[in-house]
């Protein structure tokens, strides 16, 4: 956070002495900037970059940064209003309108205005990744045989028989395709798994970013509701006979929104009803590695005990590493794993092989426990204290459940409250949170809001955040 904040300071401080050097003029070398502004090199080289990226200087390896000329003068806008008739012209023949709603996911990825707690994050911290085990595993695996050829299209089989191992049960490596992150293994399964038209069944609530998907593809998301153990089987068995459907979504460990672990009778319940519909199990195992420090023995995946070709496990490394660690894994047996693969590489071909490598020598590294080791306890040391300050200063704010895993928690208004009124609310106090209504495929029970204990940056900004949280409850819930 320090070497962006002095890049960003750097690049503006440079930015407003521009007007003393004329146009192609040479700015002061590297080591005179370092000297005069007492940053590391790598500072100055990162600050020219962005004003080079911004096209005011312009950089010459060997000789220097100079001003850049000015631009031409910019042509006048076109007129595209002609696409919206192009992008809406065979809507009228869709069972189901392929329109892209991105505004859940953007919630978590965008990042907040400056001195807003980040409440709505949706991954790590930087000071909980693992930058330097995972800088190191770029420098090796950048000087490996090979490592910038074309990688196999089913992925490294060395990575691949790593995750079947972590998987268990009866998973090989070649029930495994390495795919770029898990978002993108969950586009693939459902189209898959799916024709446009169909109804596809889903957690209520669940994960938006698996809704938008769904939409996209052109499915029906079907809500099924669980409680504090997981999907509830009876309701699951009354989708399935009411809609005809051949999908089942599904998070069963720690499950987003609501971190709720699926129960070990319903575990089998799950499977046996799917079969018994003909029907798929798409599972969506995102948290396994983001468990805190007291949860006690995980269950296995889903898949490790579907023996019938049922499941179609997704997961990744993302998570309980870095947002730019894009690399993650669909496992299945059966047939479906050919049209899987097939989606797949006409996608994306394949994950650039260097990715690959990356992750192979980070989590063969002996830094790879020990990182998860420090991850359960700081999200543990982060839940209780979030926990904590919310039942003491926003006892208004209704938390269900206590998750042992995962990085949020899921919170309930008051009954009658205004949703976006008190999301509007937190963020004019200067807290950032995800609003709860993305989360539901259909009309929602009540006001939610989820809030991330992870993207911050310790205790002290928990504690902050939940202050602000309070004059929010203050200008809304009265």
């Amino acid at each position: 956070m320090q070497e962006r904040s002095s890049v960003a300071g750097l690049a503006q401080s440079l930015k407003a002495e521009l007007d003393r050097y004329p146009m192609g003029g040479k700015l002061p070398s590297s080591r005179a900037l370092v000297e005069r502004f007492r940053v590391s090199p790598v500072t100055v080289s990162r600050a020219l970059a962005q004003l080079a990226a911004e096209g005011l200087v312009v950089t010459r390896p060997g000789a220097g940064a100079y001003r850049a000329e000015p631009r031409s003068e910019a042509r006048p806008a076109g007129d595209t209003s002609w696409q919206e008739v192009a992008l809406s012209a065979d809507s009228a023949a869709e069972i189901v309108p392929r329109a892209v709603d991105a505004s859940g996911v953007l919630v978590t990825l965008a990042a907040p205005p400056p001195g807003v707690v980040e409440f709505n994050g949706g991954y790590l911290h930087p000071g909980l990744q693992p930058e330097s085990a995972m800088a190191a595993a770029l420098a090796r695996a950048g000087r490996r045989p090979g490592a910038w050829g074309r990688p196999p299209t089913d992925g490294l089989p060395e990575l691949r028989e790593w995750f079947a191992r972590g998987l268990g049960g009866s998973v090989t490596a070649a029930d495994v395709l390495v795919t770029a992150g898990g978002q993108s293994a969950l586009t693939t399964a459902l189209r898959a798994l799916a024709p446009p038209g169909a109804p596809v069944l889903v957690e209520s609530p669940t994960y938006p970013g698996m809704l938008a998907i769904a939409r996209a593809a052109g499915l029906r998301p079907v809500p099924v509701p669980l409680d504090t153990e997981g999907v509830r089987p009876e309701l699951l068995t009354a989708a399935f006979r009411a809609t005809g459907a051949r999908v089942f979504v599904c998070q069963p460990l720690f499950q987003n929104p609501t971190g709720a672990v699926l129960a070990p009778e319903r575990r089998s319940a799950v499977l046996r009803i799917a079969r018994e519909a003909g029907a798929f199990v798409v599972e969506d195992d995102f948290a396994r590695r983001l468990v805190h420090e007291d949860a006690g023995p995980l269950p296995p995946p889903l898949v490790a005990d579907d023996q019938d070709g049922v499941v179609v496990h997704v997961s990744s490394l993302t998570k309980a590493t870095s947002p730019s660690l894009r690399v993650g894994l669909l496992a299945a047996r059966g047939p479906v794993l050919e049209r899987l693969r097939a989606i797949h590489v006409v996608d994306s071909f394949f994950v650039p092989r260097p990715l690959q490598e990356a992750a192979l020598e980070l989590v063969g590294a002996p830094a790879w426990s020990r990182h998860l080791r420090g991850v359960a306890a700081a999200l543990k040391s982060r839940r209780d204290t979030m926990t904590a300050a919310l039942r003491l200063q926003v006892p208004e704010l209704a938390l269900p459940h206590i998750p042992s895993g995962g990085y949020h928690l899921w919170l309930r208004l008051p009954e009658g409250s205004e949703e976006s009124a008190f999301v509007a609310a937190a963020l004019r106090a200067g807290v950032a949170v995800a609003p709860g209504r993305p989360y539901f495929s259909a009309e929602p029970p009540g006001g939610h809001v989820r809030v991330s204990f992870a993207g911050v940056a310790g205790a002290a900004e928990i504690a902050e955040g939940v202050r602000r949280l309070r004059t929010a409850c203050d200008e809304v819930l009265r």
